[in-house]
């Protein structure tokens, strides 16, 4: 009975004692799980606790100060747990942390969890201590908003969600309304499952490029889709959702790719219709994305009445290296019927710029701007017909490449160019222009110099040779040309000498001589026509030969300062600097027979006598270097500048300077060895500065000689003839207005009268001061290499307005207006009756051009831009552009019309602002054209 009794109370204590057991042995457990690692064993800061999970659940360390004396279970009796993670999982909050019996971990406020490359944030976090699963969501603030979203961040791609579960160790997890960014877009999905190849499935999803996620203004509803980040995206039936009303435009599949580089891809087309050309389809192609230094794209068009075309568009950079761009084109034009109107053009287009980095090569450059087209491709490509670029009527390429040799005055330069002229498709090419210049040198100068400077070592000489191939013809005969008989090809050397002394200490004595030679390789040969009474060219011979002219001149040049303080003002004062300038020089007649480079007519007369036509010609004429003058010169050329500014202290007692006559400047000159008409043309030249961006200036020209008028038997005036009688000497004056212009090209904005008027200069400063806050805060960040906080993609978008007191939007109209004026005066028109051999005066006539371009932005969103010229013979508009653009957030309004002139068209353009979903657009264009009737 004992016995019985002994095992039965044994059986009681072991009963009631395994309980205690089990839990002493779970604390000792969980103790030595928390001060595995003694430093993270409390927490370092009250209001971040940090709590590390190793890899094994149970791990001893040196540090471990538990020890269980009274433990009678043999050390390896518990089993110890399979790994579920390889790797440490680490997690902040900055409220609290909760850890519970049941091993879970309860994480508040800004809570943080990682493991390897993966991260959760959020506002809460619950995790399981026992295995791999972890749950995230948001928090309420005191009025019940929603704030914290969980955001879950793997490979660089990041979701952000309203709840989140995760299993670290399947790598896979459930999500509900999750954003994520993907390419320029957003995909929002109501439920979505992510997988262990960070690829998601989702249902009841969206894509759209609007940052509006809550109500987008357009995006495609896809029913079911899987996401794999930053690749594509596969969707199943999928339609057009605006302002959430649902379209009936609908995809069966859907197939959206993305990419971080730039890759390859199929061009769109854009479609239209034409009166001339018929329906057409435009711009699509393919673009290949050859490397990260050149792409292409080829393009084309058709037209359903045969027209089509081609392009081929690339763009190239290397970096410290060179950069630039071609773009040729293809295109042939069929319009009208055949048998009645039928027209067949094919037309080229080749435009290529290059320009090289500096620090490429310090002594080698090549720049090209070419922009080479037949006289009619802008009339016949859509693209450019109708603005201003199909109205010019000219054109030019350069191409230059420039060699300096080091430590060297000689340097080297090729140059090809050309000139179009579409109107009458004429085209004049120089190819090449090859140019060897030797900077100034002192060639007797001491490269050891002792003692003061000797007057032959301020001789100086440089020299230039220019050798050039040119031509001048039509389009379709350039390539028929003859090199040797079409072309027109020279060289000509320029050597001048020169050296500058002072006299006086005031006055500047520089004598100069300058020699010019010249090569050609043809001639040509004239003789005398009596019964036309003129001479004609007889022959052209095809020989080396050189022509050459000197000269020699003497300059005195000095500067007089003059100081004037006007009555009105005695803190004014003005300033006059007067510049005189004087020079002789001499050049012989190289018309005379020594020289060889004129040829006097002979001629037999009706009696066979041979006799001097006393007329004189350059065999060489039509070089394109010219040919040294006839007679003997000795000029006295007078230079006259004057320049007045006025200086003056405005109220804060600084110095202000204004420019009244930047210059005004008189020449003409004296030739003392002419027989007759020794006077030049009295030119006078008035520069105006009113403003660094406004500059005006005026010339003009007077006649210092009189003309006398010859007429037909009816009394008609045929010619003025210019006789050597001065006009100051008859009482009329120095000299009759010539010729006269000016062109001026000012410039206003919002701006301009703050700056002349005053006022608003602090409240600019001001406003500046705070565009340039927010640009200082984003470059602190970028030089201390701290990451800008991330902006949450589930609150409300931020209204950025500014409001003034009574609650109304601050609004600046920022607009700006450019005019563009030149006036010709010429006189160049007869005089509708004279007495035979009387005084006359030659008419003037006035030419006037005027163009106007300007915007405006009376808000943010909306723009306005035009463009426009004025005929003043025709008395009308000649051409007016007009651009208007309405910003829509995600989408954008554009309509371009010109209501005057030949191009009268219009176009409206409504598509998605991204350049992905460019396609996705709705277009209205105007069907007239050039060739269409006038329906009006």
């Amino acid at each position: 009975m004992r016995k019985i009794q002994l095992l039965t109370y044994t059986f009681l204590l072991i009963l009631f004692s395994v309980p205690f057991l089990g839990a002493q042995i779970s604390r000792i457990d969980s103790r030595i799980t928390h001060l595995d690692n003694p430093q993270d064993s409390l927490p370092t800061d009250s209001a971040s606790p940090r709590v590390r999970l190793s890899r094994d659940p149970v791990r001893k360390t040196q540090n471990d100060s538990i020890r269980m004396r009274g433990d009678s279970l043999p050390s390896d009796s518990i089993k110890k747990k399979k790994a579920v993670l390889d790797a440490v999982v680490d997690y902040t909050a900055n409220d609290s942390i909760v850890l519970t019996a049941g091993n879970w971990g309860y994480l508040y406020g800004e809570s943080v969890v990682k493991y390897t490359d993966i991260s959760l944030k959020g506002e809460k976090i619950w995790m399981n201590m026992d295995s791999s699963l972890v749950y995230a969501t948001y928090g309420l603030d005191s009025v019940g908003k929603e704030f914290g979203f969980p955001v879950f961040t793997d490979g660089g791609t990041d979701y952000e969600s309203k709840t989140m579960k995760y299993n670290f160790k399947t790598k896979k997890g459930y999500i509900t309304n999750v954003i994520t960014t993907q390419g320029e877009g957003y995909i929002v999905a109501s439920r979505a499952k992510k997988n262990d190849d960070n690829s998601f499935f989702m249902r009841e999803g969206k894509y759209t490029t609007c940052d509006d996620h809550e109500h987008p203004h357009f995006y495609l509803a896809l029913t079911k889709a899987k996401v794999r980040p930053k690749k594509n995206v596969v969707t199943g039936p999928a339609y057009l959702v605006i302002e959430d009303l649902p379209l009936p435009i609908g995809l069966p599949f859907g197939f959206f790719p993305f990419s971080e580089k730039y890759s390859s891809g199929v061009i769109m087309p854009s479609y239209g219709d034409e009166l001339a050309r018929g329906f057409n389809l435009r711009d699509g192609g393919y673009y290949f994305a050859i490397n990260d230094n050149i792409d292409l794209a080829l393009t084309g068009e058709i037209y359903t009445k045969g027209s089509w075309g081609i392009n081929a568009r690339s763009s190239y950079r290397k970096r410290y290296k060179y950069s630039g761009g071609f773009d040729v084109g293809y295109l042939v034009t069929k319009l009208g019927e055949k048998g009645i109107d039928y027209s067949l053009a094919k037309d080229l287009k080749i435009n290529w710029t290059h320009s090289q980095d500096p620090k490429s090569n310090m002594f080698r450059t090549l720049s090209a701007s070419v922009q080479f087209s037949t006289s009619s491709y802008d009339r016949n490509d859509l693209n450019t017909a109708y603005t201003p670029v199909g109205t010019n009527n000219t054109k030019s390429s350069n191409v230059t490449l420039t060699q300096k040799i080091p430590n060297s005055p000689w340097s080297f330069s090729a140059n090809i160019s050309a000139a179009q002229r579409t109107q009458d498709s004429t085209i004049s090419l120089t190819l090449p222009n090859v140019t060897v210049t030797m900077s100034r040198i002192a060639p007797f100068k001491r490269k050891d110099a002792v003692g003061a400077e000797k007057w032959y070592e301020k001789i100086q000489l440089s020299y230039t040779g220019d050798l050039r191939n040119s031509i001048t013809t039509k389009e379709n005969k350039l390539f028929q040309s003859n090199l040797q008989k079409d072309w027109n090809n020279a060289m000509k050397h320029t050597i001048p000498v020169s050296a500058t002394f002072s006299a006086l200490n005031y006055l500047n004595i520089t004598p100069s001589f300058n020699y010019t030679e010249r090569w050609y390789t043809s001639k040509i040969e004239k003789r005398w026509d009596a019964d036309q009474r003129r001479m004609v060219v007889e022959d052209t011979t095809y020989s080396f030969n050189r022509v050459y002219d000197f000269n020699f001149s003497l300059g005195f040049q000095t500067k007089l300062y003059g100081m004037f303080t006007p009555i009105f003002s005695k803190n004014t004062q003005i300033r006059h600097v007067f510049t005189p300038s004087i020079s002789l020089s001499y050049a012989p007649d190289f018309s005379n027979q020594k020289f060889g480079f004129y040829e006097k007519l002979y001629y037999y007369d009706a009696e066979g006598n041979w006799r001097d036509t006393g007329n004189k010609y350059s065999p060489y004429e039509q070089g394109m270097f010219g040919v040294p003058s006839q007679g003997a010169q000795g000029m006295i050329n007078f230079s006259f500048d004057n320049n007045i500014e006025m200086k003056y202290r405005d109220s804060n007692d600084s110095i202000k300077k204004i420019s009244l006559i930047d210059n005004l400047g008189i020449n003409f000159s004296h030739n003392m060895m002419a027989k007759e008409f020794k006077w030049s043309d009295i030119n006078m030249g008035l520069r105006l500065k009113f403003s660094k961006s406004f500059t005006v200036n005026l010339n003009a020209a007077f006649d210092p000689y009189l003309y006398r008028a010859e007429t037909n038997d009816a009394g008609e005036v045929t010619s003025l003839r210019r006789v050597n009688e001065l006009r100051i000497s008859n009482g009329k004056g120095f000299g009759r207005l010539k010729s006269t212009g000016y062109s001026i090209s000012p410039s206003i904005n919002q701006d301009t009268f703050k700056k002349w008027f005053g006022g608003g200069d602090d409240k600019d400063k001001d406003s500046k001061k705070k565009e340039e806050e927010p640009r200082q805060s984003e470059n602190n960040l970028a030089a201390t290499g701290e990451e800008e906080e991330r902006k949450s993609l589930m609150e409300a978008k931020k209204d950025d307005n500014q409001y003034d007191e009574d609650g109304y939007v601050k609004n600046e109209i920022k607009w700006n207006l450019g005019i563009s004026f030149s006036m010709n005066y010429n006189t160049n028109k007869l005089p509708k009756q004279a007495a035979r051999n009387d005084y006359a005066e030659y008419r003037g006539t006035l030419t006037k051009a005027l163009s106007l371009n300007g915007n405006i932005q009376p808000t943010k969103n909306w723009s306005f831009n035009f463009n426009a010229s004025y005929d003043f013979d025709a008395g009308k508009i000649a051409y007016m552009s007009c651009n208007l653009t309405r910003n829509l957030h995600c989408w954008s309004i554009s309509a371009s019309f010109n209501p005057v002139g030949q191009y009268k068209s219009y176009y409206v353009s409504l598509r998605a602002s991204s350049s992905m979903l460019q396609d996705l657009k709705y277009e209205q264009r105007g069907r007239a054209s050039s060739y269409d009737p006038n329906w009006d």
